[in-house]
């Protein structure tokens, strides 16, 4: 517990700075590189593709996913896709049937899928690249959006059910669970979530609807909470107890960015459909 408090004490500045203090590309750097790492714990650390070439393509493909997901642009992605595939189709067709069409399902889910959700996070923060100047650098408000319902969630659900928790919420898949953690975790994303929107209101002039932010930290939380015991289920299918030792205390990125991977793309829709914070005019 103590090294898992040290490590977030330390790298969370450097996240904050990257993700809310440098460009835009800098996001996608980092996401890029997570990407990168993510692919390669879900294919060879966790035993299910041992071909080096299939981890490396899929590692290289998370990183221009990345930067395609800070550029929008679609002609370029589907161009990249298109490659990608016929590279892997072409592995299936050298290896004479003895590489499974399963493993090519990995290769996309971990070279695609995967970076394509979690780097939700690089097309929010770029948002409003290449908008007036004054507005470009709106997507930071944006972007903690995410990281206030996954961690909020994550939180209340850890500390309401250490203190409250009795009912198993998936006793097989992860003991340590439970009802009054999870709904502890909603109120918690619902509290984040009405408190920025009154930071966002009160401080940065922006124009809120507290009712969407309900909504966020609500349908966020209960996301977030399928992408962590979704994940868990892959690792108890696997035989492991983390995908990897990147991070100390916290495992890998799998680890770390589990619920991540879904409530990134959900707040990216519902920033589109139910703007839960308008900027007024003049703010930057």
């Amino acid at each position: 517990m103590k090294t898992r408090v040290l490590s977030a004490v330390a790298l969370l500045p450097i996240l904050l700075v990257i993700v809310l203090v440098l460009p835009a590309w800098a996001t996608a750097t980092l996401f890029a590189a997570a990407g990168a790492v993510a692919a390669y714990e879900l294919l060879y650390r966790t035993g299910l593709v041992k071909n080096r070439r299939l981890v490396i393509y899929a590692m290289v493909m998370a990183v221009l996913v990345a930067f395609w997901s800070l550029r929008q642009d679609v002609n370029l992605a589907a161009i990249g896709l298109l490659a990608y595939l016929c590279l892997l189709l072409g592995e299936m067709l050298l290896a004479h049937a003895k590489l499974r069409f399963e493993k090519i399902c990995l290769c996309m889910a971990a070279g695609v899928l995967l970076p394509y959700l979690l780097c939700a996070l690089v097309r929010i923060r770029a948002m409003y690249a290449g908008m007036d100047p004054a507005q470009n650098t709106l997507g930071k408000y944006y972007i903690l959006i995410a990281f206030i319902i996954a961690f909020s969630a994550d939180s209340g659900a850890y500390f309401v059910g250490r203190a409250l928790g009795k009912h198993k919420l998936a006793p097989v898949i992860s003991p340590n669970k439970t009802v009054e953690g999870a709904l502890g975790g909603v109120a918690s994303a619902v509290v984040l979530m009405l408190l920025y929107g009154l930071i966002l209101d009160k401080s940065f002039g922006f124009d809120v609807i507290y009712w969407y932010g309900i909504i966020y930290g609500v349908l966020g939380a209960l996301i977030s909470m399928l992408g962590d015991l979704s994940f868990s289920v892959i690792k108890r299918q696997v035989n492991i107890k983390d995908y990897g030792n990147l991070i100390p205390g916290h495992g890998g990125v799998l680890d770390r960015f589990d619920s991540m991977m879904l409530v990134a793309p959900l707040v990216e829709l519902l920033l589109r459909m139910l703007t839960f914070a308008v900027p007024m005019a003049g703010v930057g």
